[in-house]
């Protein structure tokens, strides 16, 4: 079994070569500091806006190393954060005009990989989610009107499953009920980075790449070299990354997230497990599984395994702890059942995702000094990256249009506590919300684990 090299993603295809880095000082109408998702979206609307606009995209490894090139691969209409919190700040209509955005957003996504001929191994056959014991699926119940209340059209939106229903479309061990939703799709993450970053480049875009960026002013991006590109508009896009450009320590907790691929199934281990539409697949759990059917026949899954490094740390290329392994290998088996017991374990990798202390995403400018950053997608930015890159687009051009009035836009959230208390928090609410699904799936009872109640509390985490 390989262990990180980046992704599984990136082995399925090639780690791309290196563009050249920052070759000294520079100039430009605006300067993008990270070459993941966020930052090539809003490269790409902007040039195609304004083609004139001399953009520079700055990437300390290379394009599509981070999230956006190591995640499930989930192009859904989920955002993360409070809808009551939001509604009280900006009102229903405007909730559920973010709703209707992010569904729009998936659309979006697929039709520029059509129009810029990337092949991602995209498949719009929606979301399904699955409740795996009497607890999951009392909480799915419940949760259903209040789900559909901030959507643009409810129920067609979020449809409630059987037993019997969920079971027709997957066969996951102990499937009580579920919900579907048609606003996902499949991608294969590294293919569309870089499908991308090409799509960027031939626009006019500079990337340059091996260039870390050590502090973000006023007018100006500082390099680890000391080179300074000068820009009256400079944008941090670096989601798990931000805690290494300095003031930013404590802005955006780097949460570990980490996945396995199996060997690619035959025909008769599929015909036991269905999942015939390849629909993205996840859980009621607290501490859930996220897992998509690639195109080349594997389970790829993923969860949080470890959850958080001292000191805001991050891997390095994507090589993950073996109890991560261990616990996400037993999610797959007991998923998929007597299916799934011998097939093999051939990747395993992680990355991070940047997390607010309120767990809610946001997008920003500030006209007076032009440092402008979106992020803080708490794992659900394949599409948000995407309506991101187009509100950045609207506010650097000064544009006030929907997108510019949508609830998170100009949202902020108090820090992050100092460490001790980050690695104690975060592994505390972790630890506990693992108790509690475990508690759970023992008790076979339709009653929520306290643990999961007081985790939810500790981490300030209200979806």
């Amino acid at each position: 079994m390989i262990n990180g090299g980046v992704s599984f993603w990136y082995a399925s295809t090639a780690i791309p070569r290196r563009r050249a880095p920052l070759p000294g000082d520079a100039e430009a109408d605006v300067c993008i500091v990270g070459g993941g998702f966020t930052g090539l979206w809003t490269a790409y609307y902007l040039k195609r806006a304004r083609p004139e606009l001399e953009v520079v995209v700055l990437e300390r490894e290379f394009a599509g190393y981070g999230a956006s090139g190591r995640n499930g691969g989930w192009l859904s209409s989920a955002f993360n954060g409070s809808r009551p919190a939001m509604a009280a700040r900006h009102g229903e209509a405007a909730v559920i005009a973010l709703s209707r955005a992010m569904q729009e957003t998936v659309d979006e996504v697929l039709g520029v990989c059509e129009a810029e001929g990337i092949v991602a191994d995209q498949l719009k056959r929606g979301m399904l989610t699955v409740a795996r014991n009497p607890a999951q699926a009392a909480r799915l119940a419940a949760g259903l009107p209040a789900v559909r209340r901030w959507l643009p059209d409810g129920e067609d939106d979020v449809v409630a499953l059987t037993r019997d229903e969920v079971a027709a479309r997957v066969h996951v061990e102990g499937g009580l009920s579920g919900w579907f939703t048609p606003h996902a799709a499949r991608v294969q993450p590294a293919k569309l980075v870089q499908g991308l970053a090409a799509a960027v480049e031939r626009l006019g875009v500079r990337i340059y790449e091996q260039t870390a960026v050590r502090a973000i002013e006023p007018g100006r991006a500082v390099a680890d070299s000391g080179a300074v590109v000068r820009a009256r508009h400079v944008l941090m896009c670096l989601e798990g990354f931000t805690p290494g450009i300095e003031g930013q320590k404590r802005t955006w907790l780097p949460l570990n997230s980490a996945m396995v691929a199996t060997a690619p199934l035959d025909d008769a281990t599929w015909a036991q497990v269905g999942w015939t539409g390849a629909e993205l697949l996840g859980d009621g759990a607290h501490a859930y599984m996220y897992a998509q059917r690639t195109a080349d026949g594997r389970i790829a899954l993923g969860g949080r395994g470890v959850p958080y490094r001292f000191g805001s740390k991050t891997d390095r290329d994507g090589v993950t702890q073996q109890q991560t392994i261990d616990q996400l290998v037993g999610i797959v088996r007991d998923m998929f059942g007597p299916a799934l017991r011998e097939v093999p374990i051939e990747h395993a990798w992680c990355g991070v995702l940047g997390v607010p202390r309120d767990w809610s995403p946001t997008v920003a400018l500030d006209p007076a000094t032009g440092i402008g950053m979106a992020g803080g997608y708490v794992g659900n930015g394949v599409a948000t990256t995407n309506l991101a890159g187009r509100t950045l687009r609207d506010l650097v051009l000064g544009a006030d249009t929907e997108l510019t009035r949508l609830p998170w836009v100009g949202k902020a959230a108090r820090r992050w506590e100092p460490e001790p208390l980050r690695w104690i928090g975060s592994r505390l609410v972790y630890g506990l919300y693992r108790a509690a699904d475990r508690r759970e799936m023992e008790a076979g009872t339709a009653r929520t684990s306290r643990l999961a109640t007081v985790a939810s509390a500790l981490s300030g985490r209200h979806d």
